[in-house]
């Protein structure tokens, strides 16, 4: 199975829908809150290509997006295989 890292914060609507859609997969994620661990926003930032916002969704190290992009995979059948279900 795939490694899934997602950087968060507590309250972010968007974080608890994309840990909803790999929870419904039962998919384990590794959870960054950058509230807890403020150090890891810079990290976060770096490795996303600027980007500032929450959700950051990393599947085996490979950045994914937020959490549209998240559900868009799901929705266009590509997730799944990403993270390596059904093989």
């Amino acid at each position: 199975m795939a490694q899934v890292e997602l950087y968060t914060t507590m309250f972010c609507p968007y974080c608890a829908r994309a840990k909803a859609v790999l929870e419904r997969k039962r998919v384990a994620y590794n959870e960054i809150d950058i509230i807890e661990e403020p150090n890891r926003r810079d990290e976060m930032i770096r490795r996303a290509g600027g980007r500032t916002s929450v959700p950051q969704i990393f599947i085996d190290g490979e950045h994914i997006g937020g959490s549209d992009e998240l559900v868009a995979l799901d929705r266009a059948g590509e997730l799944d295989g990403k993270l390596g279900l059904g093989r």
